[in-house]
């Protein structure tokens, strides 16, 4: 029988309402005996049972729902919501690179599968959770048949949660890079050495959003990673194309993604976006097309006011360059950073670049990486598209 886990008065409100994580700070008291990454009894100040979550007393997040309901949690309760989120990846009709399973939005806390070709990139960032990594695995083997499944461990939440960072061969074989297909686009993804899983595909859909703007353009694609976005551009028609980052190890991928598709006016440069952004805006550089993808500036609460004077930044710089009718495509993937902080923070560059902004689309993840609506944090990334007016 599952050991209870007791939350202070009114503090059920955010189980209640369907939020998956219940904080340090919420509960009372854990009966004895509980162990970081159990699975437990979630109850309520009066005593009402709340559903199950898994524990990690080390952790802010204390608790992570699992289920609202008196069920067994085991190997076939972990198989049943790989094969729920499975089924959407299929219903959405593209297998080849996706999101298989995005942690809280489908109901497995902390758990991200990722879905290249024949390889799987999986990382698990909960206690409770690597408990049940076996069952995961023989779920996604018997669910998708892939060639490997590769372990992207590296992250150092990990370690708030007790647990060591690690990657490697949980299934089969993987090689070092894998191509995909995305939009029509071949993209080699290093699911080994790659940021975060390999690839960013919470872009994949508003990467097609490129295509009305990019024929005959002259295109900056700040923070390109791999290239994803700058070689979208190309393939849309752009005439020049530029993606800057600050890693050569990424810029290395997307050169080969580049000669991949064939493409010969596409131009990587090794920059820090900041740097780069200043040098080119004072030289009075234009082009038709920016795009700005970092990396999140607001890791958590206390570094947002540093975050907002980043994004502020880039975004002036970016407009600076732009004439009338150019197209700034801005994105933040800061979980912190709000969606109407974000946007004040566009207009706040806007009146100091002297520039009007039209929005014609305002844009999320990919329907892959689906959100909860009672966890705005699930619903992280942020993507304007813009057109300036002089």
């Amino acid at each position: 029988m599952n050991k209870r886990v007791y939350l202070k008065p009114v503090k059920d409100a955010r189980v209640l309402s369907g939020h998956p994580w219940v904080f340090a700070s919420d509960i009372d008291r854990a009966e004895r005996g509980t162990e970081n990454g159990d699975v437990v009894s979630v109850v309520s100040a009066r005593g009402r049972p709340l559903g199950q979550a898994v524990y990690n007393g080390n952790s802010q997040i204390v608790l992570r729902m699992l289920t609202y309901n008196e069920e067994a949690v085991d190997a076939a309760f972990i198989k049943r919501r790989v094969k729920q989120a499975v089924n959407l990846r299929a219903q959405l009709g593209d297998m080849n690179a996706c999101r298989l399973i995005n942690a809280e939005s489908d109901r497995l806390p902390a758990v991200i599968v990722d879905k290249f070709g024949d390889v799987l990139s999986i990382q698990i960032l909960s206690l409770g959770m690597a408990r049940f990594e076996k069952d995961i695995i023989d779920a996604l083997v018997e669910e998708v048949q892939p060639m490997g499944i590769w372990a992207r461990n590296d992250v150092p939440v990990r370690q708030l949660e007790g647990m060591e960072m690690t990657t490697g061969l949980l299934y089969g074989k993987v090689p070092d890079r894998v191509e995909i297909n995305e939009n029509g686009l071949k993209m080699l993804v290093d699911v080994k050495e790659g940021q975060k899983t390999g690839y960013f595909l919470d872009q994949k859909e508003n990467r097609t959003a490129l295509k009305p703007f990019s024929k005959d353009a002259r295109v900056l694609d700040i923070c390109t990673h791999t290239g994803s976005f700058a070689l979208h551009a190309a393939m849309y028609g752009a005439k020049e194309v530029t993606g800057v980052d600050l890693s050569e190890h990424a810029l290395g991928c997307a050169y080969d993604n580049a000669q991949l598709n064939g493409f010969g006016n596409v131009n990587f440069v090794v920059a820090n976006a900041f740097d780069y952004l200043r040098e080119k805006s004072d030289k009075g550089e234009q082009y038709d097309l920016i795009i700005l993808d970092p990396p999140a500036f607001a890791k958590n609460k206390a570094s947002l006011p540093g975050a907002i004077k980043g994004y502020k930044e880039i975004n002036l710089r970016a407009m600076k360059m732009l004439g009338t009718g150019g197209i700034l495509v801005t994105c933040s993937c800061s979980q912190n950073m709000l969606p109407d902080l974000f946007k004040d923070t566009i207009q706040a560059a806007s009146r100091d670049a002297r520039v009007t902004l039209q929005q014609l689309e305002w844009r999320g993840p990919g329907k892959d990486h689906p959100s909860l609506p009672a966890a705005m944090e699930t619903n992280y990334l942020k993507c304007g598209i813009f057109r300036v007016l002089r």
